[in-house]
C-alpha cells in the first residue's frame, strides 16, 4: 500500500513564451522539462499533446502571457484544460508576467474587469494554483479562489545594484503608485527615496514634472514593476538629471517593451536598464544597455517549498538569495 505521505513525482512542462527560463528551471530542479509538443493548425487553431503520462503527478507549467498576449493565454487554457483530462493530480501555473493585469477595475462606465475574467478562465480550465511574479495590482489574487504565491522581483534586483557598490545612491519611484516598492528597496540600501511626480496637464497648459526629494549629486536609481513603452522611465530619467542627478539606472522586473521603447531607453539618459527574464527577450531587443537578470531560482525554490509542503513567505524578504 502507498503511504498518503509519499511525495507524488513533480513535472514541468513549457510552452512557447519562456521556454528558455523553463528549461533553466528544470535543470535547477534536476529534472528534465516535460514533453508536449504546441502546434497550429492552419487557421491558427492551437493544438497541443502532451508526450508523456501525468496521471497523478504534481504539474507545473511555465507561461507568460506576454507578447503575443492572447496567443499564449490560449496555449495555456488549452494545456490546462488537457492536463485535467488526463489526471494530472495538482495544476500548478507558474505566471512569471500576468498579463491583462492593469485592467482591474472599472474606471469608466460599461468597462470589463479583464484581470478577473482571466482569472476565472484559468481556474475553470483546472488551475489549482498559481505561482507568479510582481503582479501588477496586488488585489488580482484575490480574484482567484485558488492559492496564489505572488513573489517579487525587487529583490533580485536589488541585490545586483547592492553589488555594483555605487557611490551616494537615491532610490526613486518613477511615479506615485511606485512609492512602497521604492521604499522598500531604500531600505535595503540605506538609501534615501525620490519621487518623480507628472501631473497631466490643464487645457493650454505644458505637462508638469516635478521631482521631490534630493537628487543633485547622487546616483539615481529608479525601480518600477514593467517597462512598456518606456515613457515613464525616460521622463523620470530625464527629469533627474534635470535636477542635477549624476547618472541613472533603472530596475524593472517585467520587461515588457513594445513599439519604440528600446530606442528611447536607447537615447535616454539611463545608464543601464536591469530587468528580469518573466519575459523572454526577443533577440531584436537586446542591447548593450539592458542587463537581464534570471528569476528562475527565486522561481524553483518556491516550487520547491510547494512541493515539500513548506513555507513559501521567507521568498517574499530582501534576504532570500
Amino acid at each position: 500500500m502507498v503511504s498518503v505521505h509519499e511525495k507524488r513525482e513533480l513535472k514541468i512542462f513549457a510552452l512557447n513564451s519562456n521556454h528558455e527560463l523553463a528549461a533553466e528551471m528544470a535543470e535547477l530542479l534536476g529534472c528534465s522539462l516535460g514533453k508536449c509538443s504546441v502546434k497550429q493548425f492552419s487557421d491558427g487553431e492551437i493544438q497541443i499533446n502532451i508526450e508523456e503520462t501525468v496521471r497523478g503527478c504534481d504539474v507545473y507549467v511555465v507561461q507568460s502571457t506576454s507578447q503575443p498576449v492572447n496567443t499564449h493565454l490560449m496555449e495555456l487554457l488549452i494545456m490546462l484544460d488537457a492536463l485535467k483530462r488526463a489526471s494530472a493530480k495538482e495544476i500548478n501555473v507558474v505566471i512569471p508576467y500576468f498579463g491583462y493585469a492593469r485592467q482591474d477595475r472599472q474606471a469608466r462606465a460599461r468597462e470589463p474587469i479583464t484581470a478577473k475574467l482571466v482569472a476565472n478562465l484559468l481556474e475553470r480550465a483546472g488551475a489549482t494554483r498559481v505561482v507568479t511574479i510582481d503582479l501588477h495590482s496586488p488585489q488580482i489574487q484575490g480574484f482567484f479562489d485558488i492559492p496564489v504565491d505572488q513573489l517579487f522581483g525587487a529583490p533580485i534586483l536589488t541585490h545586483y545594484i547592492e553589488d555594483k557598490n555605487l557611490d551616494d545612491i537615491v532610490v526613486v519611484a518613477p511615479h506615485k503608485n511606485g512609492v512602497i516598492r521604492t521604499r522598500k528597496m531604500a531600505n535595503h540600501l540605506h538609501a534615501p527615496i525620490a519621487i518623480v511626480d507628472k501631473r497631466d496637464p490643464e487645457p493650454d497648459c505644458e505637462e508638469t514634472i516635478e521631482v521631490i526629494g534630493v537628487v543633485a549629486g547622487k546616483t539615481a536609481v529608479i525601480i518600477d514593476d514593467l517597462v512598456n513603452t518606456a515613457d515613464t522611465l525616460t521622463t523620470a530619467a530625464n527629469a533627474l538629471m534635470n535636477e542635477g542627478a549624476k547618472e541613472v539606472y533603472a530596475c524593472v522586473t517585467h520587461a515588457v517593451l513594445t513599439r519604440c521603447s528600446v530606442d528611447r531607453i536607447e537615447a535616454s539618459p539611463i545608464k543601464e536598464l536591469v530587468v528580469t527574464n518573466t519575459i523572454q527577450m526577443p533577440k531584436e531587443k537586446v542591447i548593450e544597455k539592458i542587463t537581464t537578470l534570471s528569476a528562475a531560482p527565486l522561481l524553483v525554490e518556491a516550487i520547491k517549498r510547494i512541493h515539500d509542503e513548506k513555507p513559501v513567505s521567507s521568498l517574499f524578504e530582501y534576504s532570500f538569495r
